[in-house]
């Protein structure tokens, strides 16, 4: 099949395709052909002839987050006369190292307490899902999520922690399967007051 014609079927795959035009498929299935060609295989092998092709249109969907604008998501919000703390827990998501470009994955944790606007639930993993689908660092991640709630919803109080495995890890180098990175980030009261950072890191950390 020729790269017009992968090009023209790249949303055949569930999920293929995901995200902008601005993704230059063909380019990819290039780049993807020389790498293959450089480590010392046959891209005409019967089993490879298709890899360029199903690596682009996994690209397009693991780098989406690329041109999306999660704040969106934390535009519509509802009066509630609420400020105690909102936490949803183990968001998981899957990024990728701009390192090595191999993935990392985890979970999230994302708390904030509402100054009178609370926003849906779904919400708040729609943003982690679209900050991770980008080559990423973990760390950056982390800042980025808080940062966007705590702009968005104006809260009193915000704090993400992120667990990820690194295969930039487990994989290669070190070789340490089963190491576990934790990042946090706090805003507002979670900074200043610091029984009300250690009340919503034990609810976090709850079994």
């Amino acid at each position: 099949m020729s790269v017009e014609q992968e090009q023209a079927t790249a949303g055949d795959e569930p999920g293929a395709g995901n995200g902008s035009p601005r993704v230059d498929l063909p380019r990819i299935q290039r780049a993807v052909r020389e790498i293959l060609e450089a480590v010392g295989e046959n891209p005409d092998r019967s089993s490879l002839v298709e890899t360029p092709a199903r690596v682009a249109r996994m690209y397009a969907e693991l780098f989406s987050g690329l041109h999306a604008e999660p704040g969106r998501h934390l535009k519509k919000v509802f009066e509630e006369q609420y400020d105690e703390l909102v936490l949803v827990r183990d968001i998981s998501f899957n990024s990728m190292c701009e390192h090595h470009l191999l993935p990392f994955m985890g979970v999230a944790h994302v708390g904030y307490l509402p100054r009178g606007r609370v926003v849906g639930l779904s919400k708040l993993a729609r943003v982690v899902e679209e900050i991770s689908k980008r080559p990423q660092v973990q760390e950056r991640m982390t800042h980025q999520i808080a940062d966007l709630i705590n702009t968005e919803l104006d809260a009193k109080g915000v704090v993400v922690v992120l667990e990820a495995t690194h295969t930039c890890m487990t994989i290669r180098g070190i070789s340490k399967p089963g190491s576990l990175t934790v990042t946090s980030a706090v805003r507002g009261l979670f900074k200043s007051n610091q029984s009300s950072r250690a009340e919503v890191m034990s609810l976090i950390n709850r079994q």
